[in-house]
């Protein structure tokens, strides 16, 4: 393989917890150092995350800190992109560890296949060993969960598809793209991956490419994190001048349907019946996956915490849609301190 120079940019803000285990993982790829620079930039984290950094940038002079006072995502790309060196582009996220042919199979592929973008798939681990943590890992990585979004679940070969993790691009792409929009908390990169693909770019998933992604260790950071994926969605849509996915509307038209479905269940035994029918075929779904998770996992809790997890995810998926809506027809912004 001809090797290219590698620009790896990695947001962070407090991941004092994951950091470390992050930075060997990068340190141990098997691509070339002296053709890496990791550009980590930091929305003035309030933990130790900076001297974690800076700790290995004296041992490793590809490591270097860049400074975030924006404090959000979208910010941080940019400001690697400025800074960036590399013939290659590539997004890497601080809550992740990485296998070590990460970089030089996704270089890879990035030419062989004459792509514009390539990613992995996410192996979802739970942050801690706790029936919670491990039900919001299961329901984060199962398609009852997030729908048909494949790095998220799994795929079995090489397929176009409409965004992936992070993401590794050429770094002309830039050129006609521009940067990531700094509108967006959240959902930047499929509102970019959309861009790239309304220009006629090609992104590819190479499943043999394993992520391990740690997912939220509480139910309150993740229906926050879902909130903001539903509230930014409608945003992302009115950019591209449409929806980039189905999947992304199947959590507002279940809220929907349980307003809707609730108040007509109270003027007709009909309705009434269908309403009970699919709410028990939901629990069922719910238990179903919570009892397989529990025989792997040997967790019995699982049975009864999937079914919550489940509703938790979409019903703070759907309400976030719709006050993106809201914001949207409103032409409001939300604001955000920091960027995670």
């Amino acid at each position: 393989m001809n090797i290219k120079n590698v620009s790896v940019i990695c947001p962070v803000f407090n991941e004092e917890a994951f950091i470390e285990a992050c930075i060997i993982s990068i340190i141990e790829q098997d691509y070339p150092q002296d053709a890496m620079e990791i550009l980590f930039v930091d929305g003035r984290s309030t933990d130790h995350t900076v001297d974690i950094i800076r700790r290995y940038m004296e041992q490793y002079p590809f490591i270097k800190l860049l400074d975030n006072p924006e404090r959000i995502v979208p910010h941080a790309l940019n400001r690697g992109l400025q800074a960036a060196k590399g013939e290659v582009i590539m997004r890497l996220d601080g809550h992740c560890t990485y296998p070590t042919n990460y970089i030089s199979e996704l270089v890879k592929y990035l030419y062989l296949l004459n792509a514009d973008n390539v990613g992995g798939v996410w192996s979802t681990q739970p942050a801690k060993d706790t029936p919670v943590c491990q039900a919001i890992a299961l329901a984060s990585s199962h398609p009852f969960g997030v729908g048909g979004s494949m790095h998220k679940i799994g795929a079995s070969k090489i397929m176009e598809t409409d965004t992936v993790p992070f993401g590794c691009y050429k770094r002309e792409i830039f050129e006609k793209t521009g940067p990531f929009d700094t509108d967006l908390v959240r959902n930047q990169d499929d509102e970019f991956n959309g861009r790239l693909q309304n220009l006629g770019g090609k992104i590819y998933l190479i499943p043999q490419v394993v992520i391990n992604y740690t997912a939220r260790d509480t139910l309150c950071k993740m229906r926050k994190m879902y909130y903001q994926y539903g509230l930014y969605k409608p945003l992302v849509n009115k950019k591209l001048g449409a929806p980039t996915t189905v999947r992304q509307f199947f959590p507002l038209f279940f809220l929907l349907g349980l307003v809707f479905g609730g108040i007509g269940s109270l003027l007709s035994p009909f309705i009434l019946q269908v309403y009970t029918t699919i709410l028990l075929l939901y629990l069922f779904v719910g238990i179903v996956v919570g009892s397989m998770g529990a025989i792997r996992a040997h967790q019995p809790l699982l049975v009864l915490l999937m079914p919550y997890v489940f509703f938790s995810i979409h019903m703070s998926y759907g309400i976030g849609y719709i006050v993106g809506i809201f914001n949207v027809i409103c032409k409001k912004t939300t604001q955000v301190t920091h960027s995670r």
